[in-house]
């Protein structure tokens, strides 16, 4: 009963995480009515739980190096000030970054613990922040010529042309929502690991259910819940308060950022890189919601920089900012509660 106690915590955070970043994939598409929020919802919660029980464990490797969280006591405080952070930041419909929030999380609790943060890694995971928004960019912008130039020689008819949209959509859609679970089930349950209470369960002959992947399956839930329940503010966010979209604008967007996620969470991807000596992306989480701001502004740009919100790109920055500090400063202090007030040990 206390390990689902604790547990508890990182399902918070996953319905903040379903609520602030996984509906991004069809922000656009919901804002620009070519789907159905209903439509939209369904699809994005099947395909995240699919991500983060397949592949999610490669971008969870490189988070967890970060701060080794080796008491289910202070796991549970770190997802719980990242939950918290998330969700006030859900609440003023500023999409945020929540492994700005984790990575604040667990720098409160190494501080609180003493342990040294692995700049390395912090640097690596700090990059992705800068880079990840501005390599969306690029995609969208080169994306949005390609897609230009063939629509303008195909002379496809405009309701044939929306029908392929709206299939586009949905299908890049799915695309997304299975890398956004891949990438970013690591931010939800990712402390967890070192203090899990799964062991590995074998499914008949067919396959082994690890006990990780079962802490990503209740993740991938909780994921799922919040894109259900909370998460048409930061959707109209995305999808019409920065730039006004059409729907193949909102198409080259969803392609972009899908892109961006799958590249940084792929692990088959980087392994075979590494195996031809070429350079890969890091698996690292990074925030869907950054790189949806970063193909909006790359979209944007293609089209000369017109009619872009720029008071509403200032918002966005400053909670770009704010979370991770704000995260850090919660955990530390909860920490302090949790081992003094509360009596538990949230470090061995």
């Amino acid at each position: 009963m206390l390990t689902l106690i604790f547990l508890s915590s990182g399902l918070f955070l996953g319905w903040s995480l379903g609520a602030n970043n996984a509906a991004n994939f069809f922000g656009t598409a919901v804002a620009t009515k070519m789907v159905k929020f209903k439509t939209a919802a369904i699809i994005c919660s099947i395909f995240v739980i699919i991500g983060a029980v397949v592949s999610g464990t490669g971008a969870a490797q490189t988070l967890g190096k970060l701060g080794s969280i080796n008491a289910m006591p202070g796991a549970f405080v770190v997802a719980l000030s990242a939950a918290i952070t998330s969700f006030f930041m859900t609440k003023a419909g500023i999409p945020i970054s929540t492994s700005q929030a984790v990575v604040g999380g667990i720098i409160g609790w190494n501080i609180f613990s003493s342990t040294p943060t692995n700049m390395e890694i912090l640097y690596k995971i700090a990059g992705t922040w800068l880079f990840s928004p501005i390599l969306t960019a690029v995609i969208a912008f080169l994306l949005f010529y390609i897609v230009k130039y063939i629509l303008d020689r195909s002379k496809i008819h405009m309701l044939t042309l929306d029908a392929y949209t709206r299939w586009g959509l949905i299908i890049i859609g799915a695309f997304g929502s299975y890398s956004l679970g891949a990438n970013n089930i690591g931010n939800v349950m990712g402390v967890f690991i070192s203090s899990s209470p799964f062991v590995d369960v074998a499914i008949g002959n067919l396959f082994v259910l690890t006990g990780v992947q079962q802490l990503f399956l209740l993740g991938g839930i909780a994921i799922a819940v919040g894109v259900m329940t909370f998460s048409k503010n930061v959707m109209n966010t995305v999808g019409s308060g920065i730039y006004k979209l059409s729907p193949v604008t909102a198409l080259v967007i969803v392609l972009a950022t899908s892109i961006t996620l799958f590249l940084f969470a792929s692990q088959g991807l980087s392994n075979f890189l590494h195996s031809h000596n070429l350079p890969a992306f890091p698996l690292v989480p990074v925030s869907a919601s950054q790189a949806v701001v970063g193909a909006v502004m790359g979209i944007s740009l293609a089209k000369g920089g017109r009619n872009m919100n720029f008071k509403k790109l200032g918002q966005i920055s400053l909670g770009w900012i704010a979370t991770p500090i704000a995260s850090a400063i919660i955990s530390y202090i909860s920490l302090f509660f949790m081992q003094n007030v509360f009596l538990q040990q949230v470090m061995q």
